[in-house]
């Protein structure tokens, strides 16, 4: 990571503080699996907000972060509009983030909460990666509404067909948790093929109509 930022990211680009692109990747990390937001990104810097926003973009170019764009705005009008942010590396999240194995074995609510939005972008960048070898184009983005509705991952064939990914981190998945994936497959009907929601457990199951529990492992078998 230092090499990245302090050999790579000079070749790329011209760095004017140093510092403060180091500063953002940090904050950026800590957002993963959330919203994006440059401004407070760049809050307390002294880089302006443009030259943080150069910055994400570097970081994109360097491998070490990316941005999910938002996904259905026109299947409802109050859906959010702003990129989802993913550390690209898990590893070198729960290194910034100073999150340990004996952290999260004590089960530490903020640690908890820390691995499991890395838990999230791993899964949403392990599935985005698999995507890539399927034979049709695949569009690929996050649901959210002022609303509260969420979907994690929406993946989209070039025939409109629609497949959801939710991230949970614990051994099941209640029903109250497929509420966006149920949402999401009410409002599409016909064109939601599946919804998927990964958990750290190791039995898979239909849970209702078109709506699935699966472990993580999964992804590889």
């Amino acid at each position: 990571m230092r090499q990245s930022l302090e050999r790579d990211a000079g070749e790329i680009q011209r760095i004017h503080r140093k510092a403060d692109l180091r500063h953002i990747l940090m904050r950026i990390v800590g957002q993963t699996a959330g919203l994006l937001n440059v401004s407070k990104v760049a809050q307390g810097l002294e880089s302006s907000r443009g030259t943080a926003t150069a910055y994400i973009e570097l970081l994109e170019s360097l491998f070490l972060i990316d941005t999910l764009p938002a996904w259905g705005t026109t299947v409802s009008s109050r859906s959010v509009s702003a990129p989802k942010v993913h550390v690209l590396d898990s590893g070198v999240g729960a290194h910034v983030m100073r999150l340990s194995s004996a952290k999260v074995e004590r089960l530490d609510p903020s640690a908890m909460t820390e691995f499991g939005h890395l838990l999230e972008s791993f899964v949403v960048q392990e599935t985005i990666r698999q995507a890539t070898w399927m034979s049709s184009l695949v569009t690929v983005g996050h649901w959210r509404t002022r609303d509260g509705d969420e979907v994690d991952l929406v993946l989209e064939r070039h025939d409109g067909t629609v497949v959801g990914i939710e991230v949970k981190a614990g051994e099941r998945v209640e029903g109250k948790q497929f509420a966006g994936l149920r949402k999401l497959r009410d409002r599409l009907g016909s064109a939601f093929v599946a919804g998927v929601a990964f958990h750290l457990g190791q039995v898979g199951y239909e849970a209702e109509d078109r709506l699935h529990s699966l472990p993580v492992e999964r992804l590889w078998t």
